[in-house]
């Protein structure tokens, strides 16, 4: 683990690997760690940074609420502290938020696009309504709650009765989560930008990916965003829900490292 100084802010973020860089941003309420599997496929081929976004992990917490904007103004100094000009930019859920956020501000910053378990559209008033009484109820009783009511809708329903450890461990990423980080980040998700149109501006290579059975961003979210961002690929994870890349860690990796392949080719002709 290195830390760098952003924003007035330490950012925690593992560098793994050599080559093309890959950074990988994790959901809400986890950490960097979510990508352990992906990390472990793609760094012998590539070199994959996995930041714990402000407010999670080992990062600081900073002021509230920490935007997706904010996040994004987060991963562009910690590019330009490691030297990187261009890199494919991946993140699940939350994570998503935060890619389409830098691709709107840096779109010559980014090589490719992944977005897993995750949608482009804003907030309902009703889901504002909800994340501030998250956010209440995380600096008053801690995270209980939220893991709580999350971790249904992260695993399916044979996944849980199959793979304690991975349900464990992700129950562990929420538990451990700052209260303040994670009131930050729910307030700071509540205001984010509907980057619909976004997608349609999009011009690099994209790889959407969702668990076939994700209640919180449903698979007609990612069909709809494959529409829309033009020449852009769609894979649906079977036997997954929301963590996708955890509950079938073997198909979201073959995926990606097919669609990284791909991407490489496609630039290597066009060098």
């Amino acid at each position: 683990m290195s830390k760098v100084e952003v924003n007035n802010i330490q950012i925690a973020f593992d560098e793994t690997g050599s080559g093309s860089a890959l950074i990988l941003l994790h959901g809400f309420p986890f950490n960097r760690t979510l990508w352990r599997e992906q990390v472990f496929a793609l760094s012998p081929t590539h070199r994959v940074i996995t930041p714990d976004l402000r407010g999670f992990g080992e990062s600081d917490v900073a002021e509230s609420p920490a935007t997706m904007a904010d996040m994004a103004q987060d991963v562009v100094a910690l590019m330009d502290s490691l030297g990187i000009e261009r890199a494919t930019i991946g993140g699940l859920s939350m994570g998503g938020y935060v890619v389409l956020a830098f691709y709107k501000l840096f779109p010559e910053r980014v090589s490719a696009l992944i977005l897993s378990d995750t949608r482009p559209q804003a907030d309902s008033e009703e889901a504002k309504v909800t994340r501030a009484k998250q956010a209440k109820d995380a600096l008053a009783e801690g995270m209980a709650g939220i893991a709580n009511s999350m971790l249904p809708k992260l695993f399916t329903p044979a996944s849980v009765a199959t793979k304690p450890h991975d349900v464990q461990r992700v129950r562990e990423m929420m538990m451990t989560t700052k209260p303040a980080g994670a009131a930050a980040a729910l307030m700071g998700m509540a205001v984010r930008e509907d980057h619909t149109e976004t997608l349609a501006q999009i011009n690099v290579p994209t790889l959407i990916l969702v668990g076939r059975e994700d209640p919180i961003t449903p698979l007609s979210d990612s069909e709809n965003m494959q529409k829309a961002i033009a020449g852009s690929q769609l894979v649906i994870i079977d036997n997954a829900s929301h963590v996708s890349n955890i509950e079938q860690a073997d198909q979201f990796n073959s995926h990606l490292e097919s669609f990284l392949k791909q991407d490489k080719l496609a630039n290597d002709v066009g060098a």
